[in-house]
């Protein structure tokens, strides 16, 4: 029986010893955080901004109506992808007034080309009255040059009563004849000369009539040709919502009775897509530009930033947001364009795409993994007792509430909070330009464990890989 209760004490002792071993790893185990743990190290870091968008050409232009009024189309002479050329017709719209006015002008303008021509012939007429008036001026002067030789001549031979005095006087009266004749013929030329003036008058006002007539038909051509829809440029009919039948009303907005056909120049194919306000600033022209199209599933094709939009965009509606009447606490985008290198057959505007821009490249810096970052307030790193802390000043209650971006190091089984600088970012680590050394062990998880962690806690290192059972959610 003494054996009994000797090995009942034993056993009591034991458990009494076991339970106070327990008790003293409980007690020194209390405030032990678990954590996960990688430790800093160099890679090679791509930073990229992804955003989503559509593919669209570089140049494209909506056909309209140039006319007053809404105006039925009569012919349609393309379909929805065909290819166009610069100046094609592309479809007419009803023009029976405007051609009627076209005619009436062009008749206007063969009349008046008439009246030209007659008064062109009245002016050459009147040249060749003048010339002949002129010549006869000229006869009619070399005749009274050579009557006045002859009165000379008699005058001598009368003076040399060696002519009767009869003779003498008809030379005398002959002298005068050819002087009044002269007189005359001189008046002729005048008078041609007013005639041939009148005539040029006549024709000047024939010639102003003539460009007044064909003003009005250019205009009457130019009213004309607005009833025609042509292609402004090498492109590809890519919307065609118009029938023949249709009316068309110009000067509508954002309205399909407005645009008879859109033509696209596939020559420059680009993805237009829109970039969040918060990656905008570190895209920047020619950056390369990794494109995935929607549908055409297992293909990348390269391009180049192009165009950046300074305008931002409110995300809910589309549009700019100095025209938004909603709240400016909304997300914005900016526009960014990206000219493609793909041929211009394989893909159609408005495929839905997605853009990878490369905004940095850096090899073998020192990353950690985004997760590890965190922000605490200065005032959480060196507590104050709260007997301390209505003794604070304004300006030391500000400090104490800035935020710091850092990390956890673990050291000597504690977690100490580390400020750093970052630089690029990459698909899940981020560059540190300061605060760490290569090899440094930081606290990587769990996210709880991140964002709860005190400083100076002490640490249990665990990076084993959870398991899950069946059953467990994941």
């Amino acid at each position: 029986m003494k054996k009994k209760w000797k090995v009942l004490i034993l056993v009591c002792l034991l458990l009494l010893v076991a339970g106070a071993i327990f008790a003293s790893i409980k007690i020194s185990q209390r405030g032990v955080v678990i954590v996960q743990t990688n430790k800093v190290s160099r890679v090679d870091l791509t930073s990229l901004v992804t955003a989503s968008g559509e593919i669209k050409p570089r140049n494209y232009i909506n056909i309209g109506a140039n006319t007053l009024g809404a105006t039925p189309i009569t012919a349609i002479y393309v379909k929805e992808g065909d290819r166009v050329k610069k100046g094609q017709v592309l479809a007419r719209l009803q023009d029976v007034q405007q051609q009627a006015d076209l005619k009436a002008q062009e008749a206007g303008v063969n009349s008046a080309l008439a009246d030209s021509a007659a008064a062109e012939a009245a002016m050459k007429s009147g040249d060749d009255n003048v010339a002949v008036a002129q010549a006869q001026v000229e006869h009619d002067k070399a005749d009274l040059d050579q009557k006045k030789i002859d009165l000379k001549r008699a005058k001598e031979l009368f003076n040399a009563k060696l002519l009767a005095p009869q003779d003498y006087e008809a030379k005398q009266v002959l002298a005068d004849l050819a002087a009044a004749t002269l007189q005359q013929s001189e008046r002729k030329v005048e008078q041609a000369r007013a005639m041939r003036s009148e005539a040029a008058a006549q024709l000047a006002s024939a010639q102003k009539k003539v460009a007044q007539a064909e003003a009005n038909m250019v205009r009457s051509k130019d009213i004309v040709q607005q009833y025609d829809a042509v292609a402004p440029l090498d492109g590809v009919v890519t919307n065609l919502p118009m029938r023949v039948g249709e009316t068309v009303v110009p000067g509508i907005q954002n309205s399909t009775a407005s645009t008879i056909m859109t033509i696209a120049d596939m020559s420059i194919i680009t993805a237009e897509v829109n970039v969040d306000e918060t990656d905008i600033v570190s895209v920047k022209l020619d950056q390369p530009v990794d494109v995935t199209i929607d549908a055409i599933p297992n293909r990348t094709f390269k391009g180049k930033v192009i165009e950046i939009g300074d305008t931002a965009i409110v995300r809910s509606s589309g549009v700019a947001a100095s025209q938004s009447q909603t709240s400016s606490q909304e997300a914005k985008d900016f526009r960014v364009v990206v000219a493609l290198d793909i041929p211009e057959d394989l893909v159609r505007p408005g495929l839905s795409c997605t853009a990878k821009i490369t905004t940095a490249v850096k090899s073998h810096v020192l990353s950690i993994p985004i997760q590890a970052l965190t922000v605490r307030e200065r005032g959480q790193l060196k507590p104050v007792k709260a007997t301390n802390r209505q003794f604070l000043d304004p300006a030391a209650q500000k400090a104490a509430k800035e935020e710091l971006q850092g990390v956890f190091v673990v050291s000597n089984g504690k977690a100490e909070f580390r400020q750093v600088q970052t630089g690029i970012t990459g698909a899940t680590d981020i560059e540190v330009t300061s605060g760490l050394n290569d090899g440094d062990q930081i606290v990587t998880g769990s996210y709880q464990v991140i964002r709860t962690i005190r400083n100076d806690a002490k640490v249990k290192v665990d990076n084993k890989p959870a398991t899950f059972s069946p059953g467990m959610p994941a």
